[in-house]
C-alpha cells in the first residue's frame, strides 16, 4: 500500500497518472457501473436509464491539500443535511459534463470558474436514486471566495485529502432501505458525516489514485 501524499505536488502527480482525461460514453458507463449496489452484489436490472448527473471534487491546493464539502441546506426534499460535492443534474443547455459540474458549483456555492482546473475524472457512480454521477477531480485555488445560496447549501467546510485517503477512516456501516439490510462507506470527521455516494466517490478515488 502506498503512502497517502501530504503534499500538493504528489497529489497531482498521482491524479496526471490515474485519472481519466475524458469522462467515459454513456454506454460504457452503464456496461458495469459502480455504485450503491456494489458492496452488497445487488444485481442490476438492464437496460439501466439513469439521470446523468456531475459533481465536482474540489482539491484545494494548500501546502496539504483538502477536499471541500458542501451541507446540504436542511430545507431540501431529498437528502437534506447530507453531505456532498457541488453537483447535479446534467441539463440539456450544458455542452459537457464539465459545463454541468461548473454550473452547479457556480448555482450552489458561488465558486468561480477562474478558481477550477480540471484534473481528470473517474467512473461514473450509479446511485440508489437511479443517478448516474460523473465525479470531476478539480483543483481549487486556496484564494477561492464563496457565495452560498441557502436554499441549496447550509454550509461548506474542508477536510484534509491525507485523512480521506486514508483507508483505515473508510468505514462499513449499514441501514435498512426498502426491507432490506445495505451496506455503504463512512467517513465520519470531527462531526461531520460523510457516507453514501460522497464516501462511495471518495472511496473509489482512493483505489483509482492509491491501488491501480
Amino acid at each position: 500500500m502506498r503512502t497517502v501524499p501530504l503534499d500538493a505536488p504528489d497529489f497531482l502527480t498521482l491524479a496526471e497518472k490515474h485519472l481519466r482525461p475524458e469522462p467515459p460514453a454513456l454506454g460504457d458507463a452503464l456496461s458495469n457501473p459502480r455504485g450503491d449496489h456494489t458492496l452488497d452484489d445487488i444485481p442490476l436490472v438492464q437496460p439501466l436509464s439513469p439521470k446523468e448527473a456531475a459533481v465536482l471534487v474540489p482539491v484545494v491546493m494548500r501546502e496539504e491539500p483538502t477536499l471541500l464539502f458542501t451541507e446540504r441546506a436542511s430545507s431540501l426534499r431529498q437528502h437534506s443535511g447530507q453531505i456532498a460535492f457541488p453537483g447535479g443534474r446534467v441539463d440539456p443547455t450544458d455542452d459537457s459534463v464539465l459545463a454541468a459540474a461548473y454550473r452547479e458549483a457556480q448555482e450552489e456555492i458561488g465558486l468561480d470558474s477562474r478558481f477550477i482546473h480540471p484534473l481528470g475524472y473517474l467512473d461514473p457512480y450509479l446511485s440508489t436514486t437511479n443517478y448516474l454521477v460523473i465525479p470531476v477531480v478539480a483543483r481549487v485555488s486556496p484564494s477561492y471566495t464563496l457565495v452560498l445560496n441557502p436554499d441549496e447549501v447550509a454550509d461548506t467546510f474542508e477536510v484534509p485529502v491525507a485523512f480521506l485517503m486514508n483507508p483505515a477512516h473508510h468505514e462499513l456501516h449499514s441501514r435498512e432501505w426498502k426491507g432490506r439490510l445495505r451496506r455503504y462507506y463512512a467517513m465520519p470527521y470531527e462531526g461531520r458525516y460523510i457516507w453514501g455516494v460522497t464516501a462511495g466517490i471518495l472511496r473509489n478515488l482512493y483505489e483509482r489514485l492509491y491501488t491501480s
